[in-house]
């Protein structure tokens, strides 16, 4: 057989080509919650500073189900995952708790002695305010209304440059396997892809991988666990060199988990010692190794290959909903707060091992750089940005704090500002956050607060931004919005 040599300089450029290639096609995708770096920043260089109704809208998609899961993005195609109510029953008049947040600060939610049904199951109603939370939770089988009720599972497949469904699956359809607060929903994990397979993850109802056009690879039931208080699931899997980590914390058998993403088939899983957590567990790529981090009341570093722990953390703080933010030297981790418990954060260096919690009156250790006792903390994951890092409380106030010594810069609160569950972005030296209300304020990047433009559309916004090169998609509870010029 006769062997064809090219000369050098063109295989160099035939690796070069392919390699700009590889990196153009990565900025394009969104593959995960928070992106590709679970970062939440783009580098999207002609993307909108201001939209609305009629300003800067591509397309708009009319959405079927529910759900509070955010989009994702991987070339041309967008996807989203729903579950559409086919059948509810009334739900009994009971205090169940308001879903976790900050729910005392300003968020809509069920009031102390009623079940409202949420957007979970009317699209684009707004609940009644409410104001505290219940005199404790009621027993976990109380209310079993919800074995009566009939939903489907879906996964969606759109067009990013039109707007045009390309497919929709039903995943699963029937009675759900556990209840949830009428405010969540039963569709609240963002799903993951590697642009080979789309792995849809529905909490407790299970895991479904698909190709990218739609046919079904194979799927896989991880249990069915009660919940904190019955608010259901909101972990969302990530996915890193072919394989899948899923964070499954609930109040029966906690655990984290890592599956092969070609056949489903468990590489290792290790039993976690937390009640239920909301956060997603990141991939830190740090100057030293690369480790899975996973958030909760105890945040715990893992061996990605073995499931080894690295490192442990007591974090403190009310509840483990945001999820960690790192560079190459330091991870920023730390719970959303409370009534009763400030929202601390921790800057972990890298190379961490063995317990490295606090003790009492510390606020540094030897693998802590600095810890900040109110840190602003809420839902919303924190936000690292040329070395400040961006909190989003509850109810809109805005905390901006230097990552090199935990100093606090700014603390701002903007008036009018609705609940916010979505975590922040940045793009072009500006930081962007979206209230539940649609509105998206635009602030400057740096040590000064100023706010420079509030952009609003006329929904109901949980889920966080995803963004795929010049567009952004923005999930609400009527319509997926794309955002580009």
């Amino acid at each position: 057989m006769k062997i064809l040599r090219q000369p050098a300089s063109a295989v160099f450029a035939i690796v070069i080509i392919s390699s700009a290639i590889t990196s153009c096609s990565k900025k394009g995708n969104w593959p995960q919650f928070r992106g590709q770096e679970s970062n939440m920043i783009s580098t999207g260089i002609n993307l909108p500073d201001t939209w609305g109704k009629d300003k800067n809208v591509k397309w708009t998609y009319k959405i079927k189900g529910t759900g509070w899961s955010s989009p994702v993005i991987w070339g041309d195609r967008v996807f989203i995952s729903s579950a559409f109510p086919e059948k509810v029953k009334e739900q009994q008049q009971m205090p169940m708790g308001e879903p976790p947040g900050e729910g005392d600060k300003g968020r809509t939610g069920p009031g102390q002695n009623q079940r409202q049904e949420g957007p979970g199951e009317r699209p684009g109603q707004v609940p009644q305010q409410g104001h505290g939370r219940p005199m404790g939770p009621p027993p976990q089988d109380t209310d079993t209304t919800f074995k009566q009720d009939i939903y489907r599972w879906e996964v969606t497949c759109v067009d990013l440059n039109t707007g045009k469904e390309i497919w929709n699956r039903v995943a699963f359809k029937g009675h759900p396997k556990v209840g949830k607060n009428p405010m969540n929903t039963y569709a609240s994990e963002t799903p993951a892809t590697d642009g080979k397979r789309i792995f849809a993850y529905f909490g407790m109802t299970g895991l479904f991988c698909y190709d990218m056009n739609g046919s079904l690879l194979w799927q896989k039931d991880l249990g069915s666990f009660g919940t904190q208080q019955g608010w259901g699931t909101g972990s969302s899997p990530v996915i890193y060199n072919g394989i899948l980590y899923l964070q499954v914390d609930n109040e029966v058998n906690s655990y984290i988990v890592a599956l092969d993403g070609a056949t489903g088939d468990e590489i290792w899983r290790m039993a976690r010692q937390e009640k239920t957590n909301y956060c997603t567990p990141v991939i830190w790529k740090n100057s030293l190794r690369t480790e899975l981090v996973a958030g909760g009341k105890t945040v715990r570093s893992y061996d990605p290959k073995t499931g080894k722990i690295l490192w442990e953390l007591m974090a403190g703080g009310e509840q483990c909903i945001p999820s960690p933010v790192a560079d190459r030297r330091h991870l920023y981790i730390g719970n959303e707060g409370g009534q009763e418990k400030k929202a601390l954060i921790y800057a972990v260096k890298a190379g961490a091992e063995g317990d490295i919690s606090l003790k009492a009156g510390e606020t540094t250790g030897k693998y802590i750089e600095w810890s900040t006792p109110d840190a602003g903390t809420g839902s919303g994951s924190p936000l690292l940005y040329k070395g400040l890092i961006y909190n989003i409380g509850g109810s809109g106030d805005i905390t901006c704090i230097n990552a090199a010594d935990g100093k606090q810069l700014y603390r701002q609160r903007i008036n009018g500002t609705a609940a916010v569950w979505s975590s922040p972005w940045a793009c072009k030296d500006k930081i962007f956050f979206c209230d539940e209300k649609g509105v998206t304020r635009v602030l400057k990047a740096g040590y000064k607060f100023e706010k420079l433009a509030e952009n609003r559309l006329n929904d109901k916004f949980w889920a966080s931004a995803a963004i795929g090169g010049e567009n952004y998609v923005l999930r609400g509870v009527e319509m997926l919005y794309c955002i580009g010029k």
